[in-house]
């Protein structure tokens, strides 16, 4: 490793849910096939914060977590390829096997094998100053270093966007403006949607839709089927019974149905709105490679349209009061980055 990369870094552990501590601990050294990132800066993200709380299961004391990450090369592993010391990368953190029919195929995201940086315990993760990861799973990254780390969330919506097969002709719901639905709107708008309306009942996720330049409802108080109308197809970001269902009682008859959000592992289905009016449902689940990397070279030119979906930024320090208020409702935010070579942005 070169003598430039600390032997300790920082690294926000999860001690117990409800608690990260900021601790020392070894810095990763890269293995054959891989390179290791000094990170600039993570994003939190739903998962992250549902997995603080303890609520999905999908996250356990003493790991560290982080997955929507921009960095820089620090060191190569033997034989990685593909990268540079000093290039800007953002981070696919599907590992999969690479030799089944999915991962063939193009679609290692349902790698029956498949493991996510951030999510397994196992691995240490990018809320810390360093992480190893396979060279083939960072991408170069072009653009302005903060939207680097929006690119993973972006390429989630502009996945489940491609599943509804959106095109210039469709006319679209987004039920859900948190950051999942925002990348599935502007998905939907890189796609040339004849029209995009989102659906969302929290006033300041209204007004950073309604910022970022879509048409918006509230379905706490409007009807959204009829603020809707002719609906070919609509992308149910939140991912619960009630949501489903008015996807469902909303799209029209042929229509498709994306379910992207996952609010509740199982959810009550009203099979005759998909039967009777030949609607198809499908799942959709973060992205396929081409997609993540397709997203992360649009991106790289769209800052201006981008920027506005960070709402601060703060040191590792404050990164346990940031979860804090985010779980507790307290915080507002739409997506906090969570800085650890604050010198490195720009």
């Amino acid at each position: 490793m070169p003598t430039t990369v600390p032997a300790q870094m920082r690294a926000l552990v999860l001690a117990e849910f409800g608690n990260l501590l900021l601790e020392v601990r070894p810095t990763p050294v890269p293995a054959p096939g891989e390179v290791l990132v000094r990170i600039v800066a993570t994003g939190i993200c739903g998962s992250d914060l549902h997995g603080y709380t303890g609520e999905n299961g999908r996250r356990q004391p003493g790991q560290v977590m982080g997955h929507e990450t921009v960095g820089v090369v620090a060191a190569l592993g033997d034989g990685a390829t593909g990268h540079s010391l000093g290039d800007l990368v953002v981070l696919n953190p599907n590992l999969a096997c690479g030799t089944c029919a999915r991962c063939l195929e193009g679609n290692a995201h349902i790698c029956a094998k498949r493991r996510v940086i951030g999510v397994d315990p196992a691995i240490s993760s990018a809320f810390a100053d360093y992480l190893a990861a396979p060279a083939v799973n960072l991408v170069p990254f072009a653009g302005d270093v903060a939207v680097g780390a929006l690119v993973e969330p972006l390429a989630v919506g502009y996945h489940a966007a491609l599943r509804g097969g959106v095109d210039a002709h469709s006319r679209v719901l987004v039920l859900g403006g948190g950051p999942i639905g925002q990348a599935v709107a502007i998905a939907c708008r890189r796609l040339g949607a004849a029209s995009v309306l989102v659906s969302e009942p929290h006033p300041a996720r209204r007004t950073l839709v309604a910022q970022l330049g879509f048409a918006v409802v509230d379905p706490g108080t409007d009807d959204v089927h009829e603020a809707a109308g002719e609906i070919d197809v609509t992308i149910d970001a939140v991912g619960v019974s009630a949501t489903l269902a008015t996807a469902l009682a909303v799209t029209a008859a042929g229509g498709t149905v994306v379910l992207v959000g996952m609010g509740a592992p199982t959810v009550e289905l009203p099979a005759y709105a998909i039967s009777t009016a030949e609607r198809t449902l499908v799942g959709a689940f973060c992205y396929a490679p081409a997609h993540f990397a397709d997203t992360a070279e649009w991106a790289a030119g769209a800052t201006a349209e981008l920027a506005p979906l960070i709402s601060r930024t703060v040191g590792p320090e404050q990164a346990q009061a940031a979860f804090a208020g985010l779980a507790d409702g307290s915080d507002s935010a739409s997506k906090i980055l969570v800085a650890f070579a604050p010198d490195l942005l720009r």
